[in-house]
């Protein structure tokens, strides 16, 4: 059987999840639970590392990596020993390298398959889904992630909370940090509004994973009334213009409530038929759902007001908002409407009826007849002429057929007409048929009186069936028609979306799709200029200036080559809601791509900024005391002093040099105004002359081969590239610079023994700033391999990195052979 997990979630580190874990282990241990110590970090609080005192602790496992011994947890220590309850602090930690499993939640995972309990800590920061808005809150990167589901699945999520002023009051106290790490951290990643809103997101997202804990317990005890713990807004479309104002106005019924859900639904017909839904209306609702932070969804139905109140009570909402009814008031004597049907049974649910403009205008009647003119008139001749034709065609044999065969041959007529002309045609057939059957063929003959009731009621039955015949016909001819056009609907939808979900996105291509699909001579995009037009885009020719559909007021979509009927219009507007869309996406797009340039330049500058008050000052504050100390009076300095004095700032105004030439150099590069003069260069003679520059010539190993051919290459940059790989690569021990040749192309190595890179980190190493794997703050800007790179890459060359056999890195500088 599987353990159980529970987690203690903080805003921040400081507010106390590990403080509540261990006081949590020790009041299960006073009830007698078999409770024990994984792994807990106290971080040098007394109050934390007084609470460990009684409880037993698993100790650590020691792996040795890079000449240190780090301690983890020992997941299989903790197994062997099968408490009930196991304590392991930050379950989001990275294992050091040659661990059982590379992050703690994979430990503590496995011991909960073990069958053995886990208390454990986490902060919001960590969850994978929250890394880039805390990255963006905070400015600090969290390499420690654990995924949001496998905190999720935990049985109890319980959040620690503290006020922002809390924590910075604890802090200033010393009982989270050192006081030596105190003022920095109160100024820069525990400032109020930092903590603030990490809170929220904290909240948040515990408040999320009550709601998936309320939905599986009212889902497993069958529970259907609404439970008013949060507010839950659903407006309900129809597919008309009223929606816009019904999403605004349940928006601000939503915002009276601080963190209410906003949810539209649209009740489909499960025929996909007699919705009488407008894509455009549809498609423009959505995008309002969704900008006001709501969610859109469809459902399918046949009894509107039961599948929106089963919709409503399923996601658990509070309000339903609908919209005054738009049928006339003889309609609804007859049949109540959705909004009286809905109320009558929402039971805890309160309903909003709100008006619109479309309540006094009625629903709209567009609707075409349900056949052909060619087949009504067919309809109308046949009722006209066949009933007198087939009345001349009975007389002659009245004497020998029963009045309930005459009656059937009529009804056949009638049906008859009824399938080529629909149900007005038919029911004038009726009526026609039983005048002249009144009249023909019912004794007393050439009169309207009716001796036999039962002939009487031969004949009210006739027109009765006669009517209804033709009602289904009628009705079965206008499903038919609308099948049809639903099906040439989704085929014209289903193109779109295929445009869209392809990726073809530019507004041309999309007018020219729907130029293709209703044979058009001209499809054009229009925007509000003023009083008039301007054209966007076109497809075809001529475009035309005057639009037929206009979005939103401004965007406006003209079309020539046929008139299209008001159903083809629906679509039609759904095209230009979309092309409206893929407008705004290609202006996004453009933006985007104008501000990355700019936000690449903030980008380096900052980081620029960072480099010049932080890295710039060290050498020139050395170079600056040595230089005031030589010229100070107070100390009469030794011949050797002086001297050191002097070393000290020769080597401090060196270093600023090259830091200096640098990131102009850098600069060059970017701006592409580097010059670069390539000649024939020995290999041999530059790395030498880079080794003497460095100083460094007894310490690396150089193995270029006599017979190496010379290269093509800027002398001076090249040097340049050499002092930066070789000056990298020294701190790490020995280095060998070798060199060799293959076909066209000359290779020259640096290698080194150290630590190394891993494989997925070999492309990082080259952006600008970066000290990967450096734990030194004064190892200088972090220029030299992004501007080594640079220069290489100047050169016509290339700078490529790879593992060294054994460990360590290689990087190889590959430039053309001379000649």
């Amino acid at each position: 059987m599987r353990g159980t997990l529970r987690i203690y979630l903080g805003a921040a580190p400081g507010v106390g999840k590990t403080y509540a874990m261990l006081d949590e282990g020790r009041r299960a241990l006073a009830r007698g639970r078999d409770v024990v110590v994984g792994l807990v970090e106290t971080h040098d609080r007394p109050r934390t590392a007084e609470l460990l005192d009684g409880l037993e602790i698993v100790p650590r496992k020691l792996i040795h990596y890079r000449g240190t011994d780090l301690a983890e947890l020992d997941t299989a220590a903790v197994i062997a020993r099968g408490p009930e309850t196991a304590l392991v602090d930050e379950l989001a930690h990275t294992n050091a390298p040659g661990s059982r499993h590379e992050k703690r939640w994979q430990d503590i995972d496995e011991i909960l398959a073990a069958g053995i309990n886990v208390i454990s800590t986490v902060n919001i920061q960590h969850l994978e889904s929250l890394s880039d808005v805390v990255h963006q809150i905070t400015g600090v990167s969290q390499r420690e992630r654990v995924p949001d589901e496998w905190v999720r699945r935990a049985d109890q999520v319980q959040l620690v909370d503290m006020a922002p002023e809390a924590l910075r009051r604890r802090m200033a106290h010393g009982n989270v940090y050192g006081p030596t790490m105190v003022d920095a951290a109160l100024s820069n990643y525990f400032r109020v509004g930092n903590l603030t809103a990490l809170r929220e997101l904290a909240l948040l997202w515990v408040a999320g994973k009550v709601d998936e804990q309320l939905d599986r317990y009212r889902a497993d005890h069958g529970i259907a009334e609404t439970w008013e713990a949060r507010e839950r807004v659903v407006v309900a479309l129809s597919g008309g213009p009223e929606g816009d104002t019904l999403v605004r106005r349940a928006a601000r019924i939503a915002d009276r409530s601080k963190g209410a859900d906003l949810l539209a639904v649209h009740v489909t017909s499960a025929d996909g038929l007699t919705s009488g839904a407008d894509p455009a209306n549809m498609a423009r609702q959505r995008t309002i759902v969704e900008s006001l932070g709501g969610t859109y969804h469809q459902v399918l139905g046949d009894d509107v007001p039961r599948d929106l109140l089963e919709f409503a009570r399923g996601v658990n909402a509070t309000q339903l908002v609908l919209g005054a009814s738009r049928r006339g008031r003889l309609a609804q004597i007859f049949s109540p409407g959705v909004g009286v049907e809905t109320t009558a049974l929402s039971g805890s649910i309160d309903v909003h009826m709100v008006t619109h403009e479309g309540v006094r205008h009625g629903r709209r009647r567009g609707d075409r007849p349900a056949l052909t003119l060619r087949r009504r008139v067919a309809g109308w001749t046949l009722a006209l002429a066949a009933m007198p034709l087939l009345t001349a065609g009975l007389l002659p044999w009245r004497a020998d057929l029963a009045l309930p065969s005459e009656i059937l041959l009529f009804l056949l007529l009638v049906v008859g007409v009824a399938l080529v002309g629909g149900m007005w045609p038919a029911l004038t057939a009726a009526v026609a048929g039983f005048g002249l059957l009144n009249w023909f063929f019912t004794p007393p003959y050439h009169t309207l009186t009716v001796a036999e009731p039962e002939n009487l009621l031969a004949l009210a039955i006739f027109v009765l069936v006669a009517a209804m015949v033709s009602t289904v016909v009628s009705l079965a001819a206008r499903r038919s028609r609308e099948a049809s056009r639903a099906r040439a609907d989704a085929e014209v939808l289903s193109t779109l979306a295929g445009h869209v979900l392809r990726g073809d996105s530019a507004l041309p291509s999309l007018l020219a799709r729907l130029r293709e699909v209703y044979s058009l001579t001209s499809a054009t995009m229009l925007e509000k200029d003023g009083d008039g037009w301007r054209i966007l885009a076109t497809a075809g020719g001529p475009p035309s200036a005057v639009p037929d559909v206009v979005v939103d007021g401004d965007l406006g979509l003209a079309v020539q080559g046929r008139i299209l009927d008001a159903a083809d219009r629906r679509v039609l507007e759904a095209f230009a809601a979309e092309a409206a869309v893929a407008l705004r996406q290609q202006r996004l797009r453009e933006k985007a791509s104008s501000s990355a340039a700019l936000a690449e330049a903030d980008k380096m500058r900052t980081a620029l900024l960072a480099a010049v008050s932080h890295d710039l000052r060290t050498p020139l504050a050395s170079a600056s005391a040595a230089v005031d100390s030589l010229r100070g009076t107070e100390i009469d300095w030794s011949p050797e002093d002086r001297a050191e004095l002097l070393d000290t700032a020769h080597e401090s105004l060196s270093k600023l040099d090259r830091l200096v030439s640098n990131l102009l150099d850098m600069s060059r590069l970017q701006a592409g105004v580097l010059g670069v003069a390539p000649e024939t260069v020995s290999a041999a003679e530059i790395v030498h002359r880079a080794l003497a520059d460095l100083g460094v010539s007894r310490l690396v190993a150089v193995e270029i081969p006599p017979d190496l051919p010379d290269l093509t290459a800027d002398p001076v940059l090249l040097e340049r590239v050499l002092v930066n790989l070789v000056g990298n690569a020294v701190r790490y021990g020995d280095v060998v610079v070798s060199a060799s040749w293959h076909g066209e192309s000359v290779e020259i190595r640096v290698v080194d023994h150290g630590p190394g890179i891993s494989a997925e980190a070999h492309e990082r190493v080259f952006q600008p700033f970066q000290r990967l794997g450096d734990r030194s703050t004064h190892k200088g800007v972090g220029l030299g391999l992004a501007l080594s790179r640079g220069l290489t890459e100047a050169m016509g060359g290339t700078l490529t990195p790879e593992e060294t056999p054994g460990g360590g890195l290689t990087m190889t500088v590959a430039l053309r052979r001379a000649g």
